[in-house]
This record gives structure tokens, C-alpha cells and sequence, in this order.
């Protein structure tokens, strides 16, 4: 694979913005705190796992197959945004969603609508664990094959050597757009959009992620991904050390923080910009948290990567939690 080898799906670049009446809260100079808009890619809704799909779709296609198939949470964005990926370039999906599908007398929620919609064939695997749905996924791939289809595997989140390239891209995009010396905060679910940022800069020091405790071993996730990645884009191995802090998870990957629900509100009615609980939420507390801290100087440029995840916060759960603030 290489850079040109993509199929277009995220209309990039994404919008770069300073969010001055957030910044002044939190103590930055004007214009040391901006935004880069990920959420705002043109597949179904928008969000970060466009730009890793443009790089798996397009080698799904070299590699003559017919089907998509990938895992996730039962409100999964990247399982949302691969069901839409396939039907773009014409093929099938089919997804592993940890949980249990809605119980009799239920309708389905936030992400699932869409899944639905784009006709994904959904495989239930029962209580989320990450290490269960990636066996399922392998599973699911190796049946599939057995009754004649084309199955291309994509990991949870497409955390893997060719689908990080989209980052490796974004960092590009990045690097001409940004002011010098910034730092980028993001979301850490599966690892690759992490892992491509650092591959893209060049230095760990560059990506400070937040966990949201997707997966038990992201770090060791990260650290396998980051040479295989190297490779196929052609860079150099990055400098420095991984930069990941987990005190944001809460009790769980997906359960709700105090903090989560501060940041969301604050973005909200200070800027009229939307983030979910799950992973976008978490990330921002970590950049508020730090700023409180004075780990952040006041005239530091500093980049907050919105991921994407609005149709999460059309579920009853959620909703429920928004309202209780």
C-alpha cells in the first residue's frame, strides 16, 4: 500500500479551527486552542474511522473481495461508518457486535438504526470483550470464506498497519495547517489513529492520547503497529515515548464520567460543538484536566482531535445521562 492507494471517503481535509471562548475558560492565549474537525468527514455522519477506511476498502478491492467484515460495541462507530464504506464501493458487511440484539418490544438505537439501514448482517456475540469479538471476527471471516464469499478482515476500530495510514495522512494534513510546535490530543480506542499520528509526526511526544479503555493492552497495541506502519508508508520509526494517559477510563470502556459529561456540556454551550461519552467526551476531559493542571502552558498550541460519535447520543441510555447533568 501507499499513499495513493485509497478509495475517497473522508472528503478531507477536514475544517481547523481555534475554539477561543473554550480556550479562555481553560486559561490558552487566542488561537493556542483549536479543533480539527474529524467528525465532520462526508461518510454516513461523519467521524475518524473514514480516513482508515479509504486504505482498507481500497485493498479489500485489490485484493478482489466481496465482503467487509469487522466487529465493535453494539453502538460501534467504525462498525457504522464500514457498513456505509461497502455499500460505497459496492460490496457486503458483515459485523460482530458485542451485546445482545434489542429484547422484544424494543427498537434500535443510535448506531444500530444505521446499521440496519445499510443492510449489515450482524452477528451477536453477547457481553462486550475485546479479545472474544476479535476471535469472532476471525471466525465469522474463515465461514464466510467456507461458503463462498470474498471476506476482507478488519480489525476492531481497523487498528492495523494499512488502515493506520489514514493518519499517517492526517498527521500530513496536519503539519501544514497547524502552528509550530503543537501537541494533539485524542481519543485512544484500538490504537490507530494514535499509531498513525505518531508515525506521521515522528515523535510520541507529539500525540498525547486519552484511553478509553477499548481494548486491556492499547499500548502494546500500538507499540506492534507503529513499524509495520513505518514500512508501508516509508518513514522513519518515531523518537520519543509513548504518551497515554489512562485515569479517564472510568469503570469501564463505555460507562460515563463526571468529567466526560463536564466536557461535553462545556463544548456544547460554549461552541455549539457536539462530543460523545464514549470516546471524544473522555478525550477532552484529559485536555481540560491537564490544562487545569498547568501541565499546559497558556501560549502552548495545543490540537484537539474530534473523532466523531454523534449517533450515540440518540440512545436512551445516553440520553437519559445528558439529562440527568
Amino acid at each position: 500500500m501507499t499513499a495513493a492507494d485509497r478509495f475517497p471517503l473522508a472528503g478531507a481535509p477536514t475544517p481547523l479551527h481555534a475554539i477561543d471562548r473554550v480556550g479562555a475558560d481553560l486559561g490558552f492565549a487566542p488561537g493556542r486552542l483549536l479543533i480539527k474537525r474529524d467528525d465532520l468527514t462526508t461518510l454516513t455522519g461523519g467521524g475518524n474511522k473514514a480516513r482508515k477506511l479509504e486504505y482498507l476498502v481500497a485493498d479489500a478491492i485489490a485484493r478482489g473481495c466481496d465482503t467487509l467484515v469487522t466487529g465493535g460495541a453494539a453502538q460501534s462507530n467504525h462498525v457504522r461508518m464500514t457498513g456505509a464504506a461497502a455499500r460505497v464501493a459496492g460490496l457486503r458487511c458483515t459485523a460482530v457486535l458485542g451485546g445482545s440484539p434489542p429484547a422484544a418490544g424494543e427498537v434500535d438505537e443510535g448506531n444500530l438504526v444505521l446499521d440496519r439501514l445499510f443492510g449489515i448482517d450482524i452477528v451477536w456475540a453477547g457481553t462486550y470483550d475485546a479479545f472474544h469479538l476479535e476471535q469472532m471476527i476471525v471466525e465469522t471471516t474463515m465461514r464466510l470464506d467456507a461458503e463462498g464469499r470474498r471476506p476482507y478482515e478488519i480489525p476492531l476500530g481497523g487498528a492495523c498497519p494499512i488502515g493506520t495510514l489514514g493518519y499517517v495522512a492526517a498527521a500530513d494534513e496536519l503539519a501544514a495547517e497547524m502552528p509550530a510546535g503543537a501537541i494533539v490530543y485524542a481519543a485512544t480506542g484500538t490504537g490507530g489513529t494514535h499509531a498513525g499520528l505518531v508515525v506521521g509526526f515522528g515523535h510520541h511526544g507529539r500525540v498525547r492520547g486519552i484511553d478509553v479503555g477499548a481494548i486491556p493492552d492499547v499500548d502494546e497495541r500500538i507499540d506492534a503497529i507503529i513499524p509495520a506502519t513505518c514500512s508501508l508508508a516509508g518513514r522513519a520509526l518515531p523518537t520519543g515515548h509513548l504518551q497515554l494517559d489512562r485515569s479517564h477510563i472510568g469503570s469501564g470502556y463505555g460507562s460515563h464520567t463526571e468529567a466526560a459529561r463536564e466536557a461535553i456540556e462545556l463544548l456544547a454551550r460554549r461552541e455549539g460543538i457536539v462530543l460523545d461519552p464514549v470516546y471524544s467526551g473522555k478525550a477532552f476531559a484529559g485536555l481540560i484536566a491537564d490544562a487545569r493542571a498547568g501541565r499546559i502552558g497558556a501560549d502552548q498550541p495545543v490540537i484537539f482531535l474530534h473523532t466523531g460519535g454523534l449517533p450515540s447520543l440518540f440512545t436512551t441510555r445516553v440520553a437519559g445521562w445528558l439529562g440527568e447533568g
